[in-house]
């Protein structure tokens, strides 16, 4: 029984390179993220008390849905980690191509990806150390952001979870 649920838990795509890729860790953090997202939504003090968590979750999980995304379209050079802070600069798609093993622009959608991942970058860190936010649309724009993408990327690749 150990064995079988060991074997379950290791879920292994083979790249068209014959590089075996892992994406277990991957479904993981996401799983994690959509958890968070999903406790803040229920909680009855609001979203506002879940703010730096969610900061942090968001942010891992839209680079988190990048590696999917990458690793579902095969182009993803093994070992590679997308970094959440690499979307608020500006030579992201130059940063991104060097993660990939095809152009940039073989990527559907990846424009209106890293559109809505800057915006969420962006306010990271002033969500995940400064103030307290008072109202939970700004924290529910976020999380609608995160969806978004999420949306985005299953429209080409089919469901991540």
């Amino acid at each position: 029984m150990k064995t079988e649920r060991f074997i379950k838990t290791r879920v292994l795509t083979i790249h068209k390179t014959g590089v075996l890729m892992k994406t277990e860790k991957h479904m993981e953090a996401l799983r994690e993220v959509l958890e968070e997202i999903e406790t803040a939504s229920k909680d009855p003090r609001g979203m506002s008390s879940h703010q730096r968590r969610l900061a942090f979750s968001i942010s891992l999980g839209v680079a988190t849905l990048v590696e999917l995304y990458f690793h579902r379209l095969e182009i993803i050079k093994p070992g590679t980690l997308i970094k959440h802070e690499w979307f608020k600069k500006s030579e992201i798609k130059e940063i991104l191509s060097r993660q990939i093993i095809k152009p940039i622009e073989f990527v559907n959608r990846i424009s209106d990806i890293l559109k809505i991942s800057r915006r969420i970058e962006e306010k990271r860190n002033q969500l995940a150390y400064g103030s307290p936010v008072s109202e939970d649309h700004i924290l529910l724009e976020e999380v609608n952001s995160f969806f978004e993408i999420k949306r985005i990327i299953e429209q080409e690749v089919g469901s991540l979870e």
